[in-house]
């Protein structure tokens, strides 16, 4: 067995997903189960080495003498001279969007290759510029597309690849929660995500997620119909001072897709949660019906669908969610976060075939773009098709 150091700058550990998800359940995971095998003939075994960068060094030191990290050699807050470092192979980013792009900049000049939370930049022309300056520097480079490796949606895409639905007409998503307004009770999520200055908004949040999952499991979205709103107007910061939201905090989607099916996905932090999980995709096809969340699917077929009968006069005596049969594991699901890391460094260290890259994060940047457009002008707007 041969032992590969692998140091990854990560840049943004300090937030809620670049430490729970990227660093505790990826790369820290990875070390727990004694590194990732690329299976070649050497025996390789890659070793992830956490660099932690941001700009508050004592929350770096907490996080890195917390994890029994070396402290000396795995922080900083001087990006440049990690970006200098030769001895580092991949920068990853999990900061406020607002920041991203011109540090993404920074590690393509450097040589690096390139792995990021999305949305990439906070605009198509930022994002497809990322790419082909990545593609020019002839780099590896990806974009964190998560939601694919869940096991509801794995097992939503079993269903699909089996032909389970026939001809799919529809997909209905629903996905939020109430986040609080933080004057009574502190907000899950930071100030600057309701801040359209600081590059947040629901729109620009949520639409990239929906982009990658309509197109891989459905279809190229067509076209996109948007109402996006502020429906709190007023939050509470870090400091419990009062500030305007000046970012969507909820938005309702229409897209048209490939192969004529339509999908209608709302997403809001101003919804209170009547549903099984935070969020659910209900598919309709001509043989069968199906609702995936994040780990859970149901499903109805054809040949077992009940009839239902219009009757406002009489009470209901069944349940609707007892007519419905649940999919099996049949298989052991890691996180989402860790499964595409593996993926990201096979693609890095040994070529394995990677298609979630820059080109496909710059769709989900531009879906968001028009979906705000289409907002703003109240029409709906076509989708043209990014050329690689």
């Amino acid at each position: 067995m041969t032992r590969k150091t692998v140091r990854i700058a990560m840049n943004g550990v300090t937030g809620r997903m670049g430490y729970r998800q990227h660093l505790v359940r990826s790369l820290l995971a990875l070390r727990e189960q004694g590194g990732l095998a690329l299976g070649d003939a050497e025996g390789t075994v890659l070793w992830p080495e956490p660099v932690l960068v941001g700009r508050r060094e004592h929350a770096l030191r907490e996080i890195a003498e917390r994890h029994g990290l070396d402290v000396g050699s795995s922080v900083s807050t001087d990006l440049d001279a990690v970006l200098a470092d030769p001895t580092i192979d991949i920068y990853f980013d999990a900061q406020v969007t607002s920041a991203r792009e011109e540090a993404i900049k920074g590690a393509i000049a450097a040589g690096k290759h390139i792995y990021t939370e999305k949305p990439s930049a906070t605009g198509l022309a930022g994002a497809l510029e990322l790419a082909r300056l990545a593609q020019a520097a002839g780099i590896k480079h990806g974009v964190v597309q998560d939601k694919l490796f869940l096991p509801g949606l794995l097992k939503l895409k079993r269903l699909i690849d089996g032909g389970f639905f026939g001809k799919i007409l529809s997909i209905r998503g629903e996905f939020g929660y109430w986040v609080f307004e933080g004057d009574w009770q502190s907000a899950q999520r930071p100030s600057w995500n309701y801040r359209s200055e600081d590059g947040g908004g629901i729109v620009v949040d949520m639409f990239p997620h929906w982009e990658y999952v309509l197109h891989e499991l459905f279809g190229r979205v067509r076209s996109v119909q948007a109402l996006a709103a502020t429906h709190v107007p007023q939050r509470w910061d870090e400091q419990d001072k009062p500030y305007d939201a000046t970012a969507d905090d909820a938005a309702y989607g229409i897209f048209e897709l490939d192969g004529g099916a339509i999908a209608q996905i709302n997403s809001s932090w101003t919804v209170r949660v009547n549903r099984d999980e935070l969020v659910e995709f209900q598919v309709d096809g001509t043989e069968g019906s199906a609702v995936a969340g994040l780990r859970n699917c149901r499903v109805q077929h054809r040949g077992t669908t009940p009839k239902p009968v219009w009757n406002p006069d009489l009470p209901v005596t069944h349940s609707f969610r007892d007519q419905w049969q649940e999919v099996p594991d049949n298989q052991e699901f890691d996180n989402g976060f860790k499964a595409q890391w593996e993926l990201f460094l096979k693609h890095v260290y040994a070529d394995a075939p990677y298609r979630w890259d820059l080109h496909a994060g710059a769709r989900g940047v531009q879906l968001a773009e028009l979906g705000l457009k289409s907002s703003a002008e109240g029409r709906r707007i076509e989708v043209p098709e990014i050329a690689q």
